[in-house]
């Protein structure tokens, strides 16, 4: 169940126009998209970081609240360096208290899209696209279990196999490692 939101939520402001994203960790963003199977529908969250265009965290779950986000969240920071930007929607889910009081603690600079600007998070809206037209749309799963093992391996061969021409056509979990390679020699030289 989401706790009770107030209308006066705050609201942080766009912080990628103009950015040029030249590193690993500079801009993670997510969002929440909804995928049909038998019965209704369900929630796919996930984290992706812009450089690479690495998926880095992923969930799906039949309920599209905090829980489904921070669960994200809590993931890709346990297994990656902190971003030093994280974009969002102004949806309630991240503009709660405990999405919003994680990304603070953290140092973590927080973006949120304009309203009605999906284009703001061009990054997961084109990666929803892909998932979406080479794989999900394809099938018709019966189950969330169906549906979370086959995006699994999506996203598995999305981060590891699949060719990207935005990045020269390397992998992206190639790229997010090189580029993390690299930042740790940069920091040791310096």
């Amino acid at each position: 169940m989401q706790p009770y939101q107030s209308k006066h939520i705050k609201k942080y402001s766009y912080k990628l126009r103009g950015l040029g994203i030249n590193h690993a960790n500079q801009v993670w963003s997510t969002d929440i998209t909804y995928i049909k199977i038998a019965g209704g529908m369900v929630y796919m969250a996930a984290i992706i970081d812009w450089h690479s265009k690495a998926v880095l965290s992923h969930r799906i779950s039949n309920t599209m609240d905090s829980q489904l986000v921070m669960s994200v969240l809590n993931d890709a920071l346990e297994k990656y360096p902190h971003p030093e930007i994280f974009n969002t929607d102004q949806g309630s889910q991240y503009t709660s208290e405990v999405h919003t009081k994680r990304l603070k603690k953290l140092g973590i600079t927080i973006s949120m899209d304009g309203k009605g600007r999906a284009t703001d998070n061009i990054c997961i809206e084109r990666f929803w696209r892909s998932a979406k037209c080479e794989r999900i749309y394809l099938n018709e799963y019966q189950t969330i279990s169906e549906l979370t093992t086959d995006v699994d391996d999506y996203i598995e061969f999305y981060n590891h196999q699949r060719f990207h021409e935005t990045l020269k056509y390397k992998k992206p979990m190639d790229v997010y490692q090189e580029s993390i390679k690299l930042n740790q020699k940069k920091k040791r030289a310096s």
